[in-house]
């Protein structure tokens, strides 16, 4: 049934164990996961000198939460590979989506106040997934 999964990954702790249900996924459909990560650049900083240096190191950062995630799936067993992607997290996710013709998109959630309920309940990234997504979505709290 799933032949490509998206795992929106940000690299905190809260994500190891999103990670865990694309691995579970993944064993049970024989799927490949790719693991997309976002990262916005803080644009305050842009006229300084460091700026580029600044750039790079997110950059390598960023790589390297996502290779993270593949080496661990990877390792157990499941066909993996990384999609870093500069700029906000929906679009990101949904860039991914559509580049690689995924079937399920899997991401955590955050109990968080925020502006309505479905944001307080997944939190506006996963409330903006849900909302545009033209696959399934599992929203791991």
């Amino acid at each position: 049934m799933f032949k490509t999964i998206i795992l929106a990954h940000d690299g905190s702790v809260a994500s190891e164990r999103v990670l865990l249900y694309a691995e579970h996924a993944a064993r049970q459909e024989n799927a490949e996961v790719i693991v997309v990560h976002a990262y916005q650049l803080p644009r305050i900083y842009e006229w300084t000198d460091s700026y580029q240096a600044l750039s790079e190191e997110y950059a390598r950062v960023a790589e390297e939460v996502a290779e993270d995630a593949v080496s661990l799936l990877r390792k157990n067993g499941v066909n993996a590979m990384a999609d870093v992607r500069q700029g906000p997290p929906v679009r990101a996710i949904m860039e991914a989506v559509d580049l690689h013709d995924a079937d399920l998109i899997v991401m955590g959630g955050r109990m968080q106040k925020q502006a309505n309920v479905a944001e307080a309940l997944l939190g506006s990234v996963s409330a903006a997934v849900l909302r545009y997504a033209n696959c399934p979505v599992l929203v791991v709290p």
